[in-house]
């Protein structure tokens, strides 16, 4: 059974990383590699040998990368296309790089829930056949959905860790761009000095949106499209901000400046609020792990004396 516990791993590792490799990229570099090759004997005008050219590849390159794209089409084919645009979403605001897209993100899912249920399945085997059939079957089932949903936990908690983060970054970064702005240097100068010195989830924004404006998009909706990445209220009202100051011609350094206050109370409101909850967060570790604990240090000297004394006829 150990061999087969094995097996079952080493299977499902290989399929993971096939899927990974295989839908990551619809071109992998194996094909660009070929093409250069192709490229320089057309240019040297020598004959191409095709089979000789495939097998100077190495064994990865002609082999599992062709098979993780056959993969990667099939898990396309079979995944519903409202689910991709929602997990796309929240990859979005999780902030994740481009590798990462809803197709490796469903995969994963799959594949964790598969390994988690075949594990809990295969130990329960181990356990003995004394178990009841539907005991088993029932948790396989949960382990096997426990499985399915946590890269879905692990992907709720980068989104919050990130909107937390940005929370936090926004008013010294308001304030950095208000003295950049008073200056003299414009809003975009202002935010790709931002962009330079720090390296956080804000920095990255306002770095994306100098690039996008630089390619040609308007600032409006570079910016929309910024606070449609993080998706914080705080972050809404700045854009909103800079728009309506754009768009009236007030002072953009006396904006920002207010958008910082605000900020800064709204931070220290949400620390605030933090520590008002920190209370009742303690109840259950106190309750469960801290009382338990107390009432044997106390009471068992107590119940000790009195089982030695005979009271109860011991």
């Amino acid at each position: 059974m150990w061999v087969i516990l094995a097996l079952l791993g080493v299977i499902l590792a290989i399929a993971v990383v096939l899927v990974v490799i295989g839908i990551r990229n619809p071109y992998s570099e194996n094909d660009m590699r070929l093409f250069e090759r192709l490229g320089d004997f057309s240019k040297s005008g020598e004959q191409v040998d095709l089979e000789k050219l495939e097998l100077s590849l190495p064994f990865t390159e002609r082999v599992i990368y062709p098979l993780a794209r056959k993969l990667g089409e099939i898990t396309l084919r079979f995944t519903p296309q409202n689910w991709i645009s929602r997990i796309n979403r929240r990859l979005e605001l999780a902030g994740r790089s481009s590798k990462v897209d809803a197709t490796v993100f469903l995969t994963l899912q799959f594949i964790f829930g598969l390994l988690i249920g075949g594990f809990t399945f295969t130990l329960f085997k181990l356990l003995g056949n004394n178990i009841p059939a539907g005991r088993v079957f029932l948790f396989t089932l949960v382990m096997t959905l426990l499985g399915f949903y946590l890269p879905h936990f692990q992907l709720s908690s980068s989104i919050t860790n990130r909107q937390k983060q940005v929370r936090k970054d926004m008013p010294d970064a308001l304030d950095l761009l208000t003295i950049c702005v008073e200056a003299g240097l414009g809003f975009d100068a202002a935010m790709a000095r931002v962009a330079e010195k720090w390296n956080s989830p804000l920095s990255m924004a306002f770095a994306r949106v100098i690039q996008e404006v630089q390619l040609g998009k308007l600032r409006r909706e570079a910016l929309h499209d910024m606070q449609d990445n993080i998706g914080i209220s705080e972050l809404t009202s700045f854009v909103a901000a800079i728009i309506q100051s754009e768009q009236l011609g007030v002072s953009m350094s006396k904006v920002l400046r207010v958008q910082a206050d605000q900020m800064r109370v709204r931070r220290r409101q949400l620390a605030e609020e933090e520590a008002h909850k920190a209370p009742i967060k303690m109840l259950i570790p106190m309750a469960f792990l801290m009382f338990p604990s107390l009432l044997i240090i106390l009471l068992a000297p107590a119940v000790l004396q009195i089982i030695k004394s005979g009271i109860f006829g011991g």
